[in-house]
């Protein structure tokens, strides 16, 4: 799920002041501490291969974020692709993979738990 800032609904609207709310913006039942991050991913990234050897060979946490610049690809393992581009807000929910068309600069609010075993097993698959 992806909303562009001038779609997500406003609630107030204010002189100085605008607030703007799109509610059930995904899940985070059954998740324990968040972690935030910062992406900045090339273009022609695509983090298919790190993510061999995980459950479906995809990321399998979600993520909530806001998509500063550039233009990716997300696809979910039942095939549906999701274009995701600067200005967007996101959900991206698991069992997704992920490749970048132009330079990206990505900001993501994950479970950490999660996250954190993706990004381990990527650093492994890096020799990291």
């Amino acid at each position: 799920m992806r909303i562009q800032k001038n779609d997500v609904p406003v609630r107030i609207n204010v002189p100085g002041a605008i607030a703007r709310q799109q509610t059930n913006f995904g899940d985070a039942s059954g998740y324990g501490k968040i972690s935030g991050e910062y992406f900045s991913l090339g273009a022609g990234t695509d983090i298919a291969p790190l993510l061999q050897g995980l459950d479906g060979d995809l990321c399998q946490a979600p993520h909530w974020g806001y998509m500063l610049q550039g233009k990716l690809i997300v696809t979910y393992a039942d095939g549906e692709e999701e274009p995701v581009s600067g200005g967007d807000l996101f959900y991206w929910r698991p069992g997704h993979t992920v490749k970048v068309d132009e330079d990206a600069e990505v900001v993501l609010f994950s479970p950490q738990h999660e996250h954190s075993r993706v990004i381990n097993h990527m650093l492994g698959k890096m020799g990291g």
